[in-house]
């Protein structure tokens, strides 16, 4: 699909995003590792956890599920009746789609069910590209046996064997591979502990300590023992900052520009994005879960007010990393628009994402007039007051996709998106929220 963004076309008024994918695909994990019913209000309705869906159908979850009235079509509550900790079904081929974190979560709770069970994960092409290796590692050290093409790849072969807990320091600080290992703990003998280099989304470590798996959190470490079993009511989706970050970018970039966010998470590790929006001197009013608060089990929520102003350059170091991952993209089209030289370092683990996102931003924005290089582990754009427009190819990457809309509509003659349907992965309502929220019709 190739849709057109137009320029000049300043947002106003007031956006409830869609619910949080990365939130979503755990609850439903987790509400099928628990005994009894779960409801999950505001689950997001997009293809990424469509997966999820039904991959815990596969492993005999019921999922009954309906439209949430008071949203849009993509969001909706859901009730998930699972099999329990110890009980998934097995044998299942279960088709992971496009969804990156499936891929790397459920080997953790597959890992050590009753020994004997086999489970084969795989996916569209680009998850076929995704190495597993990075959570095959730990798995592999606390007994468990796992089969991957090439060693690397999907296809996945997970067969269940008795686990024992381990003390795993992760190489790199990765939310999908700590809740891997942490979900594999719950089943393993012992106590399995996680060192992290830098904090991540911890989503997961809330929804464990929710459902009263005894988690025990200090700085920098993670430890867990075996359970009997999971208890977990009710869990409320708060709305994503992934997502929303797009449509506020929108509305720093074009003069204007004046947006209201509502419902928004504003968990301290997944509003990174929006404290280096604030540093680089954007007009950014709400307030953010601060660290201080983290131990906390609750998903914290905010409302922002988001309007157009200048921009400053600034750096983006490792340790920010983790926190700002899927919003990286939007740093650099930041850049093109600041005043001095934006750099983003320690950013190696975009080349693993959908497409190697160091390659396609800096090629796609280049595309479009801007000053911007790649390095070994990020990128470094320097400002020159806009961009000119032109093409822009998604390569199959949601968060690219809606990149190119967002740059389009900063630029001076508009972008042409090739590839545009890729942001269904995780915003269906993506440039349906757009022209509603633009004083002229944007998109053609």
């Amino acid at each position: 699909m190739i849709r057109t963004f137009r320029s000049g076309s300043a947002l106003r008024g007031t956006l409830v995003p869609p619910p949080d994918k990365s939130l979503s695909h755990r609850a439903a994990l987790l509400g099928a590792m628990s005994a009894g019913r779960v409801q999950i209000t505001n689950y997001l309705d997009s293809e990424d956890t469509r997966s999820s869906l039904r991959a815990v159908r596969m492993l005999g979850a019921t999922v009954d599920a309906h439209e949430d009235t008071r949203r849009s079509s993509s969001a909706g509550a859901i009730v998930i009746r699972g099999p329990g900790l110890r009980g998934a079904a097995s044998g299942a081929a279960i088709d992971v789609g496009n969804a990156g974190t499936l891929l790397r979560l459920l080997p953790g709770w597959l890992a050590g069910q009753p020994v004997g069970g086999s489970w084969t994960l795989d996916g569209d092409a680009s998850i076929r590209r995704r190495p597993v290796d990075r959570i095959a590692e730990p798995l592999e050290l606390m007994g468990a046996e796992l089969d991957a093409r090439s060693g690397r790849f999907p296809p996945l072969t997970v067969t269940a064997r008795a686990l024992r807990g381990t003390e795993y320091v992760l190489p790199v600080a990765s939310a999908q591979i700590k809740s891997c290992v942490l979900l594999a703990g719950l089943l393993a003998e012992g106590t399995t502990t996680v060192v992290e280099p830098e904090p991540s989304r911890d989503h997961t470590e809330r929804l464990l300590a929710r459902a009263g798996a005894g988690i025990r959190r200090a700085e920098g470490r993670l430890s867990i023992t075996g359970q009997d079993a999971l208890e977990l009511e009710a869990i409320h989706v708060p709305g994503d900052p992934s997502s929303a970050a797009f449509h506020a970018v929108a509305a720093v970039l074009v003069p204007g520009s004046s947006l209201v966010i509502e419902g928004m998470a504003a968990n301290w590790t997944r509003v990174g994005f929006f404290r280096i929006l604030q540093r680089m001197g954007a007009r950014v009013i709400g307030a953010l879960e601060e660290r201080a608060n983290a131990a906390a089990a609750v998903e914290p929520l905010c409302e922002l007010h988001v309007a157009h102003g200048p921009l400053g350059a600034t750096r983006v170091t490792a340790a920010e990393v983790p926190l700002a991952i899927d919003e990286l993209p939007l740093v650099a089209l930041l850049g093109c628009f600041a005043e001095g030289e934006t750099v983003v370092e320690g950013a190696q683990e975009l080349r693993l994402k959908e497409s190697d996102r160091i390659a396609t931003v800096v090629d796609g924005l280049r595309g479009l007039g801007a000053d911007i290089e790649a390095t070994a582990d990020g990128f470094a754009v320097r400002g020159t007051g806009g961009l000119r427009g032109g093409t822009l190819h998604a390569h199959g990457d949601h968060r690219l996709a809606m990149l190119g809309a967002v740059a389009g509509l900063a630029s001076r003659a508009g972008v042409e998106v090739v590839g545009m349907e890729a942001a269904a992965v995780s915003y269906p309502g993506f440039t349906a929220d757009l022209v509603a929220l633009s004083r002229s019709r944007p998109v053609e």
